[in-house]
């Protein structure tokens, strides 16, 4: 058995630009932000993102480092629009493939079992297939010929998730109500990297459909404490609102100088110290 741990800079060491980069979570829960923060941090840019979007999608864009997005929303969740995302699309500043949430869900299945598409119903008299004119229909093949939308796989390079444990070897274990897909992000990546809050040796009397995430489709573990802040990561924590609303409302410069000029221990600190501040 092969021990996975790593540090989120020997994962950034791993990505190049002009990848197709999944991140897993959704909206504003448990995103792999340490891995995000460590990605900014880097000269990877030109990057295809893959994600149902959050504060993941708004660091990029704000940083410009998307060349390409594929997603179903981007949102802060309490904050309806994640408004990095929105100034950065409102510029032109990258494309966007928007789908409705099952299509995705069914294009992350399609990419996990190596298959090109998947027939969906989601889509069909909607403006799905208007603002997206790549995407073709189907004919069903047996009596009823019904007709469907061929959602392609959303096969990606390496995909980025965060959960509450995992083991050196891989295995990923969520502790909170919706597992978000990201098992399906690993299996559909090349490689994937999971970010996690604690490492252990092993998962006791795990109830098994906990135990979310394989091995076998994971090619690196990273134990980051707080790695979801400013996320939510239940149960071990919810959703730092306070500073979710400052990350919202501070022009993007001014945010970037104070919590993002150094490494994820430096960002943590002047977290802690933001929050004293305004104890």
């Amino acid at each position: 058995m092969t021990d996975k741990t790593m540090t989120p800079e020997d994962v950034v060491a791993r990505l190049r630009s002009g990848m197709t980069l999944g991140i897993g979570g959704w909206g504003s829960r448990r995103k792999p932000m340490a891995l995000m923060r460590a990605l900014l941090r880097s000269d990877v840019t030109d990057l295809t993102v893959v994600s149902y979007g959050g504060p993941d999608v708004g660091l990029l864009a704000a940083a410009g480092k998307i060349r390409r997005l594929v997603t179903a929303f981007v949102t802060l969740d309490s904050i309806p629009l994640e408004p990095h995302f929105r100034a950065a699309r409102q510029a032109g500043a990258f494309e966007l493939s928007e789908v409705d949430e099952a299509m995705f869900m069914w294009g992350l299945q399609a990419a996990a079992n190596r298959l090109p598409f998947l027939p969906v119903r989601a889509g069909l008299g909607s403006d799905v297939m208007r603002v997206n004119p790549e995407l073709k229909t189907v004919t069903s093949p047996y009596e009823d010929g019904e007709t469907f939308v061929a959602m392609p796989a959303l096969r990606m390079d390496a995909a980025l998730v965060h959960v509450n444990r995992a083991d050196r070897l891989g295995n990923g274990q969520y502790l909170g109500p919706d597992p978000y897909f990201d098992d399906l992000f690993c299996e559909a990546a090349d490689s994937a990297y999971v970010s996690c809050e604690e490492l252990v040796a092993d998962f006791g009397t795990a109830a098994p459909q906990s135990l979310l995430i394989k091995r076998h489709a994971v090619t690196g573990v990273v134990p980051t404490p707080h790695g979801a802040h400013f996320t939510s990561c239940v149960p071990d924590y919810d959703r730092d609102e306070a500073f979710q609303q400052l990350y919202a409302t501070t022009p993007w410069p001014e945010f970037a100088a104070r919590f993002l000029h150094g490494d994820e221990k430096s960002y943590q600190s002047a977290v802690q110290t933001w929050h004293e501040e305004n104890a």
